[in-house]
């Protein structure tokens, strides 16, 4: 069966994508060990050195997924994708917090790409999941808002990461994950990205996505297949 899978309407727009694809088992989560944040301290200081004063916008990577923004009609200084706030804030602020194991591990691998990495609780979905554009009659509960509000639609156009029953686990492409896909302490099973639309876009993602493979055994344990996706093989 299909898990994951590019539709072909995203790759007639957007031929030049590259996804690196991880799905896991037996995954476990929790507060991360002081190991696991030993190491994201040390690569946040390693990615503020490297970049200086650069803005995070300017980087080869993020601009090309500025690009990809503006093609489905987003500005992307209003909504920016989870690599640049994540650099954003890093440089702001001198750091990122830790949140648990799963989230430190993404977070570490796209600063170090400057990279959207996200991370899928598959619990909640059914069927394959699909980087498609929105129809708008998909259902998008916000993050950390489960029981707070009614479900949203994402708007005609984006893209988005919606599985066979319409349930939407990402709006705008890397801008932000649903709720019910957040990683939580007793997750297990998960789906996890890392895409590139920039020139050196395969070999930054086959580097990220061997880390990630590294990292979740090394913290993580479980079983991985992994695949690297493109126009030529948009599924696994």
């Amino acid at each position: 069966m299909v898990t994951f899978r590019y539709a072909s309407e995203t790759l007639a727009r957007y031929p030049s994508v590259v996804g690196g694809v991880l799905l896991a088992s037996g995954l476990r989560n929790g507060p991360s060990p002081d190991s696991l944040r030993a190491e994201y301290a040390a690569e946040q200081e390693a990615v503020r050195e490297r970049i200086g004063e650069t803005p995070p916008s300017q980087l080869p990577s993020l601009a090309a997924w500025r690009s990809v923004f503006r093609g489905f009609g987003l500005d992307p200084t209003q909504y920016r994708g989870a690599a640049e706030a994540l650099l954003r804030r890093l440089t702001k602020k001198g750091e990122l917090p830790s949140v648990n194991t799963l989230v430190d591990i993404g977070n570490l691998v796209s600063i170090r790409y400057a990279l959207p990495v996200a991370l899928f609780d598959l619990r909640a979905t059914s069927g394959t999941i699909t980087v498609r554009f929105a129809t708008g009659d998909e259902r998008y509960t916000t993050l950390n808002e489960a029981g707070e509000a009614q479900p949203t639609h994402p708007e005609p156009g984006e893209v988005i990461f919606a599985d066979e029953a319409g349930l939407v686990i990402a709006r705008r492409w890397c801008w932000r994950q649903s709720d019910e896909s957040a990683m939580r302490d007793d997750t297990t099973h998960a789906l996890v990205t890392v895409e590139a639309h920039h020139e050196s876009g395969r070999a930054d993602v086959t580097a990220a996505l061997a880390d990630l493979q590294a990292l979740l055994g090394r913290y993580a344990g479980g079983e991985y297949a992994t695949a690297i996706l493109d126009a030529d093989h948009p599924d696994i």
